[in-house]
C-alpha cells in the first residue's frame, strides 16, 4: 500500500488571520516552528491532536485544514 500524503491550507490560512507567523502558530498549537514548516511543505503528517489544534485555532473543522491526497 503505498504512503499516504495530506494537503493542508495552513500557508493559507495563516496568511488569512493576519498574516500569522509560522512562529505564532507553532505557539498557539505547541509545537516548533520547523513542524509548521514541514506541514506546509507536506513533508510531515501531524498527529491527531495537534491537526485538531491547528483547526481549532484558525475556527476551522479539521477538514477544512487537511485532506487526504489519493
Amino acid at each position: 500500500m503505498p504512503k499516504a500524503a495530506i494537503r493542508n491550507q495552513i500557508r493559507r490560512l495563516r496568511f488569512e488571520h493576519d498574516e500569522m507567523t509560522q512562529q505564532a502558530l507553532a505557539d498557539a498549537v505547541g509545537c516548533t516552528r520547523q513542524t509548521i514548516v514541514l506541514l506546509e511543505q507536506g513533508r510531515y503528517v501531524p498527529s491527531l491532536v495537534l491537526a485538531l489544534r491547528i483547526a481549532h485555532r484558525f475556527s476551522s473543522a479539521v477538514e477544512e485544514v487537511f485532506e487526504l491526497e489519493d
